[in-house]
């Protein structure tokens, strides 16, 4: 399930922090610079093809630097602008629009930054059956706006964190390694008995253990660096009765011939762990 929306509250104690982590006692410059009643305007636009996420963010900076200023949004999350594109509009005193300029950037930048490549990553396997999954390779504490970046960009959140999904991985296989009738089965029938709310999804290696994985009834098996001849064969070996994720070694390069295994899902770390902030400007006029 995709995160559609942000929430508010989240959303205002984030931006609180990071204008108490940049204002401080007072941003020396503009004060000591600009009249205290000097009106201006400026629109935050696009330097390079983006696609937009975390307008909220910056209307959130304004209205706490000072609630007078006025913003016009220009655009919508999940939008994808080409370079020049407006985001916004603001209008108001000089002082807030300058101070709260790298606060609503930062946030911005980097949101928007996981949209556009995770748009980039959907576009890449269009025409197949194969949905990209974001992972929980998040910044601590950012987690929830990330996947929400993900979404705005089309991709697929994965679970939101430990406990929402059973993920059996391969060192709860090795610490299962002595479980009967072998490890897979085991958690498989573990986890079904703790959680039976839950979805289950096992890691598998290799074809044995996608076998196993089947058999003990498994409602994702994640095909982990695994060849692309490997995924294929565990496709055409499940038959439909488990979905299946790859995952490992993907990047816009290789991702089109992972989709074109057959398998359901892809799992792509970077489009939190690794995504580049995209270039937004403030300019006034």
């Amino acid at each position: 399930m995709n995160l559609t929306q942000l929430d508010p509250q989240q959303v205002e104690q984030a931006v609180r922090a990071a204008l108490a982590e940049d204002v401080g006692t007072g941003d020396a410059t503009t004060l000591a610079l600009v009249p205290a009643e000097l009106q201006s305007k400026a629109v935050m636009a696009a330097r390079e093809p983006l696609t937009v996420c975390g307008l909220a963010f910056a209307v959130e900076a304004y209205r706490q630097l000072d609630p007078t200023v006025r913003v016009t949004l220009r655009a919508k999350d999940g939008d994808t602008l080409a370079k020049g594109g407006i985001l916004l509009q603001v209008e108001g005193p000089s002082r807030a629009l300058l101070t709260a300029e790298r606060v609503s950037l930062n946030f911005l930048q980097r949101l928007s930054g996981v949209a556009t490549i995770a748009r980039r990553f959907v576009d890449e396997v269009a025409g197949t059956k194969a949905k990209i999954l974001d992972t929980r390779k998040t910044l601590p504490g950012w987690r929830m706006f990330e996947k929400y970046a993900v979404a705005c960009g089309g991709a697929t959140n994965h679970r939101i964190g430990l406990y929402d999904m059973i993920l059996i991985k391969d060192n709860h296989l090795v610490a299962l390694r002595d479980a009967q009738p072998n490890a897979v089965a085991a958690a498989v029938a573990r986890a079904r008995s703790a959680y039976p709310q839950l979805k289950v999804e096992v890691e598998a290696d290799n074809l044995t253990q996608v076998a196993q994985a089947v058999e003990a009834g498994a409602d994702i098996i994640l095909l982990d660096n695994m060849t692309n001849e490997m995924m294929r064969e565990a496709v055409q070996s499940v038959q439909g009765r488990a979905l299946l994720e790859a995952s490992g070694g993907v990047n816009l390069k290789t991702v089109r011939g992972k989709a074109e295994t057959g398998v359901d899902f892809i799992s792509v770390g970077a489009l939190t762990h690794s995504a580049p902030s995209v270039d937004i400007g403030l300019d006034f006029f």
